[in-house]
């Protein structure tokens, strides 16, 4: 089993749609970003391929990238989680806390979870949606930005090998063979 841990922060502005774990937020502002900006789908992507030991989010969908010029993020989870499972690993579950000051996302939290839940082929009950504000602290706090924070848990596939079990034990039998 391994865990992986995720964050992303973007900047709000008018005028821009508001989406947080794929899901539409009624909002006058929403969050920048080269894709569609949705921080907290963007920090489950970084805690999946932390988990997998695959790098983060830039490595594999660089913001220079034109073609993912506005693109959902919900795609670019399905292309994370595909590294993911490629790399022999499983999602076992997710616990997520978005902060923000404006809007307030209590209303919004089950549909958010049920969404994530959909997007990762995951139970419902697997999956944790957070929202806490940062009272009136930091640009989160003041209303400017909105971040995000994600904890996945993932295993191996049965019978998947991955790149540290086999170094581990080439390691092990090099030990074996000094005995």
């Amino acid at each position: 089993m391994r865990v992986g841990l995720g964050y992303d922060i973007h900047r709000l502005v008018p005028d821009r749609p508001l989406r947080l774990g794929g899901v539409a937020i009624p909002s006058p502002v929403g969050l920048t970003g080269h894709s569609d900006g949705d921080a907290l789908l963007h920090a489950i992507c970084d805690a999946l391929l932390g988990a997998a030991a695959l790098g983060d989010i830039g490595d594999h969908f660089p913001d220079t990238d034109p073609a993912l010029a506005g693109a959902d993020s919900a795609r670019i989870l399905a292309e994370t989680l595909d590294k993911v499972r490629a790399a022999g690993f499983h999602l076992v579950n997710l616990d997520t806390t978005v902060l923000a000051q404006q809007p307030r996302l209590g209303p919004h939290k089950a549909a958010i979870r049920q969404r994530i839940a959909q997007l990762l082929g995951l139970d419902p009950g697997r999956v944790s949606v957070k929202a806490k504000s940062n009272n009136a602290l930091d640009a989160v706090g003041q209303g400017l930005a909105i971040a995000a924070h994600a904890v996945v848990l993932v295993e191996k596939k049965r019978g998947a090998r991955t790149r540290t079990t086999r170094r581990t034990r080439t390691i092990v039998q090099r030990t074996r063979s000094r005995e």
